[in-house]
């Protein structure tokens, strides 16, 4: 019987192949979920690992078009929910434009993560481009938007000593490693089991990658350290709470500082009567007083008698006016004695929140951005306060998502660590409990106590090993009363400041680089063979 006689094969039917074609993009987003779950407030932080390895099995040999259609799903199936908190009050459009620009960068860096997979040790060079990409990010554009930082994930990690030995890019560059060596484990193994030879480097490469992250936390250990080298300080941090949830809080400007003055207020007659331990200083949140002490003679007195009251030094979180069209987020150093002797104005301040650029293009997604009349500025000069003797280092909210924030202020000096935040616009959503390990983070990154005081809740006492020794209720007045420890020693983390990042940097590129021109080299033979 001649081929052309033999029977042929009944043909395909044009659905059945649908379901192996959904597969990859269906893991592609669930990879994405997987990243999305490993955030608090679960306590699933491991969830990063299995995310790592399903990506990588879906880009692992891809083209190029297809990495970054998968890409794009995994970023989606990240960003969405992530980023669903931006939504709280101004409703889906801005919203879902965040989550697609931020799954855009990630489809870009999956593009390359696809790309270096032809390389030997893919993981590596695979790692270290993800890393570059949460760099990318946290820089461009209007400043960058750091938010779904991989280590930002990690608070309650085995992988957190890290933070200490390179920072955050350290972090998260040895979590997406760990992640993507899982899968390159189990494809050889894989191999293995099918053909019978494996080969042996590969194989060893495959499991380093899994090792290697794992051995250097543990080695990084004895740098996370919480002891007291200069002290303890006694800090107290007031919620005063706001009287309503989402963007109105702000026309509610009198009855935010009442409740935290009114707070204040009940923390030194709690101190009188023994319930409480006085404190040598006093964190109130940012916005706790919109109304401008300075030209405001009512909220300069409202203050001015609480912080009597309390008779330590307080931080004031205020919006100050700059000029006739202009603000300032400023934290003001108020004394018992002296009234306002300080100040820092917030240096990262948040496109389309403080300040809004494009507005034309931006109304076309919401007509909120009319509620920002008067943009605010940034200041340009480093926050620490001499609160009583100590050191205090001042990150206002926003600017914890951003590394330079919080390691210029221990540069300059810093003991602790304060980050008075505003989540009221946010209501009851998870971003509170985000960047409040964002916090616990930079304590182990930096090797000091971080003091969260919030309006509305989480506020946190924080101890320099990444602990959460106080925490209040949301949407409750509290005031948090601790000692903590202060530090004065530098981490390699400090030290280093952007040069792991910058390492890890190059790593991306050179592996991009290589595959360029691998594959440049394998078009002039093609074409030498025609």
């Amino acid at each position: 019987m001649t081929p052309v006689d033999a029977p042929q094969p009944a043909p395909t039917p044009p659905s059945a192949g649908w379901p192996r074609r959904l597969l990859r993009p269906a893991a592609a987003a669930l990879s994405g979920v997987l990243l999305y779950a490993s955030f608090p407030p679960r306590p699933l932080w491991w969830l990063v690992l299995p995310g790592f390895a399903l990506l990588g099995w879906v880009l692992h040999g891809r083209r190029l078009r297809a990495a970054f259609g998968l890409g794009l799903l995994a970023g989606l199936g990240f960003m969405l929910p992530l980023l669903r908190w931006t939504g709280e009050d101004v409703g889906p459009v801005p919203w879902l434009a965040l989550a697609t620009a931020e799954a855009l960068f990630i489809a870009v860096g999956c593009l390359g993560i696809a790309a270096v997979t032809r390389l030997a040790y893919w993981p590596v060079w695979a790692a270290a481009v993800w890393t570059l990409d949460e760099a990318v990010r946290a820089r461009i554009p209007f400043g960058g938007f750091p938010w779904g930082k991989i280590a930002f994930g990690q608070a309650e990690s085995a992988f957190l000593p890290l933070a200490a030995l390179g920072g955050t890019p350290l972090l998260s560059f040895a979590v997406v490693l760990c992640g993507f060596g899982l899968y390159e484990t189990a494809r050889r193994l894989r191999t293995y089991r099918t053909s019978g030879h494996a080969h042996r480097a590969a194989a060893a490469g495959a499991a380093a990658c899994v090792l290697a992250p794992v051995v250097a936390a543990v080695a990084a250990l004895p740098l996370v350290d919480d002891s007291a080298e200069d002290g303890t300080a006694t800090v107290a941090a007031i919620q005063g709470n706001v009287p309503r949830l989402g963007l109105d809080f702000n026309a509610q400007r009198r009855a935010v500082l009442d409740n935290h003055a009114r707070r204040t207020a009940q923390l030194a007659e709690e101190v009188r009567a023994g319930k409480a331990k006085q404190p040598d200083f006093v964190l109130w949140p940012e916005n706790s007083s919109d109304l401008d002490p300075y030209l405001n003679a009512d909220a300069h007195q409202v203050i001015d008698d609480a912080v009597k009251a309390i008779g330590v030094p307080t931080v004031i979180g205020s919006v100050v006016e700059k000029g006739s069209d202009s603000l300032r987020n400023t934290l003001i150093e108020w004394d018992p004695d002296q009234g306002p002797v300080d100040t820092y104005d917030k240096r990262h301040i948040q496109p389309f929140g403080e300040y809004m650029p494009m507005r034309t293009v931006a109304r076309f997604f919401s007509e909120d951005v009319d509620r920002v009349q008067r943009e605010f500025v940034p200041g340009t000069e480093v926050g620490v306060f001499d609160l009583a003797g100590t050191k205090v280092g001042l990150v206002t909210c926003y600017e914890a998502a951003f590394d330079d924030a919080a390691r210029d202020t221990v540069l300059h000096g810093g003991q602790l660590i304060a980050v008075p935040s505003n989540n009221a616009t946010f209501g009851r959503s998870e971003m509170t409990y985000q960047q409040l390990a964002m916090s616990q983070v930079r304590a182990v990154e930096h090797g000091r106590a971080v003091v969260v005081p919030v309006t509305s809740g989480v506020s946190a006492v924080i101890r320099p090993d990444g602990t959460i020794a106080d925490r209040s209720g949301m949407f409750t007045p509290d005031a948090l009363v601790a000692e903590v420890p202060l530090r004065s020693s530098l981490t390699p983390a400090t030290r280093l400041g952007p040069l792991p990042e910058g390492l890890i940097a190059l790593v991306a590129v050179g592996g991009l680089g290589w595959v360029g021109v691998s594959a440049v080299r394998a078009r002039r033979v093609r074409g030498s063979e025609g």
